[in-house]
C-alpha cells in the first residue's frame, strides 16, 4: 500500500455534482475533467480537485466499441432499454452509469517523474481508506469476465465493483473511477453482454471484446451486505480524505475554468457526433 502523500497537508477542492439529476449528461463530465486538467496543468500552482458525479441511465462506449461491425443494432438495443449512449474520448470499453453508480475524478498536476501506475495507486489507496471499516479484502487486478476489464479493476472475493481509468491532458491528470454502490450489478453486466451480442452478431471484430460473465460483477451493497448510498459513500470519502491529512475546500468552477469547459464541451459533442454516425 502506498503512503498518503498525495493527500497529507495538501489542499483539495471538492466539486460535488452527485445531485444534478437526469439532465446532467455524461458528455458534460468529460468536458469538466478536460477543462480542469487543462487549468491545473497550465497553472504555475494549482490545488488538486476531487470531483464526485452521477449520471442517470447512460452507457458510455469506448472508441473501439463504436467500430464494432453491427454497432447500429447494438446502440438501438441500448436505447430500447432506456439508456442514453455516448462514446468517451479516451480508452476503455463499454460501462453502465445510473443513479446508483458513483463516479469520482482525482485531478492533479502531472509529474513526469511519477509513473502512470502511481495515479492508479492513489485512487486505490483512497478507496481502501474509505472502505477500511468493513472486514473486506479489496483486490486491484483485472477481473476476467467483467465489462471494461482492466489492470486496476477493484474486486472483493473475485467480484468486480469498480473500475479505474486515467487520462492525461496538457500537464494535468484525471484519475477516474466508477463504483457500483447498489442494485444488482449483474443486471448491468447482462445489458452489456447483450449489447456485444447485438453489435457483433458473430462477425469478425478488430479487437477482442470482453466475453462477459455477469456473475463476475456485484455492487458494494451486495458484497458488504449493507446499504451504501451515494450520499453515505461521499460522506465517508470526505471523512477519509481529512483523516489522510487533506485540506478540503468546497468549490465550483472559476470563470476561467468555465470558459475552458464551454470550449471542451463543444469539442466532445462534435467528437461524439462523428463517433456515432450510424
Amino acid at each position: 500500500m502506498m503512503n498518503s502523500k498525495p493527500f497529507s497537508n495538501q489542499r483539495w477542492r471538492f466539486i460535488d455534482q452527485t445531485t444534478y439529476g437526469p439532465q446532467f449528461q455524461a458528455l458534460q463530465s468529460f468536458a469538466y475533467d478536460d477543462a480542469l486538467c487543462t487549468a491545473i496543468g497550465t497553472a504555475d500552482e494549482a490545488d488538486s480537485v476531487l470531483r464526485a458525479w452521477v449520471h442517470h441511465d447512460t452507457v458510455v462506449l469506448g472508441i473501439q466499441d463504436s467500430r464494432l461491425p453491427c454497432i447500429a443494432e447494438g446502440v438501438a438495443y441500448l436505447k430500447e432499454q432506456g439508456y442514453d449512449v455516448i462514446v468517451r474520448n479516451s480508452g476503455g470499453l463499454a460501462v453502465v452509469l445510473d443513479d446508483q453508480v458513483l463516479n469520482l475524478s482525482l485531478l492533479l498536476k502531472e509529474n513526469h517523474k511519477i509513473s502512470i501506475s502511481h495515479g492508479y495507486e492513489v485512487m486505490v489507496h483512497l478507496i481502501e481508506s474509505v472502505l477500511s471499516s468493513y472486514s473486506a479484502s479489496i483486490k486491484a487486478g483485472e477481473v476476467i469476465g467483467s465489462y471494461c476489464p482492466g489492470s486496476y479493476d477493484l474486486s472483493i472475493e473475485g467480484k468486480k465493483f469498480a473500475g479505474i481509468s486515467q487520462r492525461r491532458i496538457r500537464g494535468g491528470v484525471a484519475v477516474q473511477i466508477y463504483i457500483s454502490l447498489a442494485t444488482a450489478h449483474i443486471n448491468r453486466a447482462e445489458l452489456i453482454k447483450t449489447f456485444y451480442e447485438k453489435a457483433t452478431q458473430g462477425q469478425p471484430t478488430a479487437f477482442d471484446y470482453p466475453k462477459i460473465n455477469p456473475n463476475t460483477m456485484a455492487s458494494l451493497s451486495e458484497l458488504l451486505d449493507t446499504d451504501i448510498t451515494v450520499s453515505t459513500f461521499v460522506h465517508q470519502l470526505l471523512t477519509s480524505m481529512l483523516q489522510l491529512g487533506a485540506e478540503l475546500i468546497p468549490s465550483t468552477l472559476t470563470d476561467e475554468e468555465f470558459k475552458l469547459y464551454e470550449n471542451q464541451y463543444a469539442r466532445v459533442m462534435e467528437r461524439n457526433k462523428k463517433a456515432l454516425q450510424l
